[in-house]
């Protein structure tokens, strides 16, 4: 399963991400591309615990549904997503971009075995859990840009 935890995954997401143009227009859902790329760094700064998002009492917190979410249904198209997470205005393309490749290279400096803070949808989770979470989630929304 890939992980952003992984150099040559990293690699290809940031790959992925200078093919990705301010003006491109998504294949689905309501993302601009700037709001898109500030959502994705404000994902990685909650999960590393320097965003503060408010926890949800759902039913991805039980151990069969979190692991089959995170490793093996499709990211629904239009699933809802923290306000948090929506909140921050892109400001400068090429400062949002880079912003998104930092927060992509800090996260990577974590390892699996550490303590990582509670997802508020899903609860508590692993290191190895959070860096296939993180790929996934940056996997779905490059798709949304055709990329």
């Amino acid at each position: 399963m890939p992980t952003i935890l992984d150099v040559t995954t990293r690699a290809d997401l940031s790959a992925r991400l200078s093919r990705l143009a301010p003006d491109r227009r998504p294949e689905w859902g309501k993302f601009t591309a700037p709001r898109m790329v500030c959502h994705l760094a404000d994902s990685l700064r909650m999960a590393l615990g320097e965003l503060a998002v408010a926890p949800k009492r759902l039913p991805l917190r039980y151990p069969v549904v979190k692991q089959l979410v995170i490793y093996l249904l499709p990211f629904p198209r239009g699933t809802p997503t923290a306000p948090e997470l929506l909140a921050r205005l892109p400001q400068d393309w090429n400062g949002e971009v880079q912003a998104l490749r930092d927060e992509m290279d800090k996260f990577a400096t974590r390892t699996p075995q550490e303590s990582w803070p509670a997802h508020p949808a899903f609860g508590s989770m692993s290191g190895r859990a959070w860096g296939v979470l993180a790929y996934r989630h940056m996997d779905h929304h490059f798709r949304q840009f055709g990329i």
